[in-house]
């Protein structure tokens, strides 16, 4: 009796020790499942990022060329119109100039002659008289006059080149705020060329953690299945072992020798046969 208890509390043992190696089975295969899961939906994320920061960059990218193409095509419109009118207007003023000028001229001319024919004629008349001196001082003062009114139309050159002047300053002005907006647009552009290159290296740091992860999971499955292969090597061992035990208790329950004193390396199935007439030892018996 104490051996069929003995053999169903081993028959018990085994069968908890399939339940086991069954258990891991079905762990390390779940955990399999679980890592394929992990790397699709880790993969897909991945993807699904990469392609908005790519549609991101994109439409940046192209909003700002535009930007930028239609502020300069706007500003060369503008600066070439301005350009255009400056040229035109000093166009006129040189025009208006010359024409002052030579109006004057004919006008100087005219009273000189007038004049010098005046005096011809006073110098004739008045010869050796002694209003010579008033006539000389006539004459002085009509010369006089004559350059004030030429010079006249000369007066408002100064305000004139005071204006361009400041048409001149406020074009400088508007370039310089020109060159502000496009060094801005260079600043944009470079801050994009940083986000690429940032892009870039999140995407290999995405590389490297995936890769690290992978092995990581190599590393630990490889790890359960040496552990899983010593945990079924001891079981095979124990089960071995068990079947020995099993064996030697059936051959002692066949020959009737349940003597607690024999011990193991006293029982006959440790010595080898003296002859024919001993007895056979019986076939393994596995439960």
């Amino acid at each position: 009796e104490s051996a069929i208890v003995k053999e169903r509390e081993l028959s018990l043992e085994l069968a908890r020790i399939r339940d086991e190696v069954a258990f891991s089975v079905a762990h390390w295969e779940q955990l399999q499942q679980e890592k394929g899961q992990l790397e699709r939906r880790f993969e897909a994320e991945l993807q699904g990022l990469r392609a908005q920061q790519q549609r991101e960059l994109g439409a940046l990218e192209k909003r700002l060329k535009a930007q930028h193409a239609a502020e300069a095509k706007s500003l060369k419109a503008q600066q070439r119109g301005e350009l255009e009118e400056l040229r035109f207007r000093q166009q006129e003023q040189v025009c208006e100039m010359n024409e002052n000028h030579e109006a004057t001229l004919m006008e100087m001319e005219t009273a000189h002659n007038n004049t010098l024919a005046t005096l011809t004629g006073q110098h004739v008349d008045c010869f050796g008289d002694s209003s010579w001196i008033k006539l000389c001082l006539l004459v002085f003062t009509n010369v006089i006059c004559c350059c004030q009114d030429a010079l006249a139309p000369y007066k408002h050159i100064e305000e004139d080149l005071k204006s361009l002047k400041e048409v001149l300053e406020m074009k400088n002005q508007q370039i310089h705020q020109q060159d502000l907006k496009i060094s801005e647009l260079e600043k944009i552009a470079e801050k994009n060329v940083y986000l690429e290159e940032r892009l870039q290296v999140l995407q290999q740091q995405n590389e490297d953690l995936k890769e690290r992860i992978d092995k990581n999971v190599a590393v630990q499955l490889s790890e359960e299945n040496a552990n899983l292969q010593v945990h079924v090597e001891k079981e095979s061992n124990e089960k071995k072992r068990l079947s020995r035990t099993n064996e030697e208790l059936l051959w002692r329950l066949q020959t009737g020798e349940l003597s607690p004193r024999m011990s193991p390396s006293s029982s006959p199935i440790h010595r080898p046969s003296s002859g024919p007439g001993s007895p056979a030892r019986p076939h393994s018996y596995h439960q």
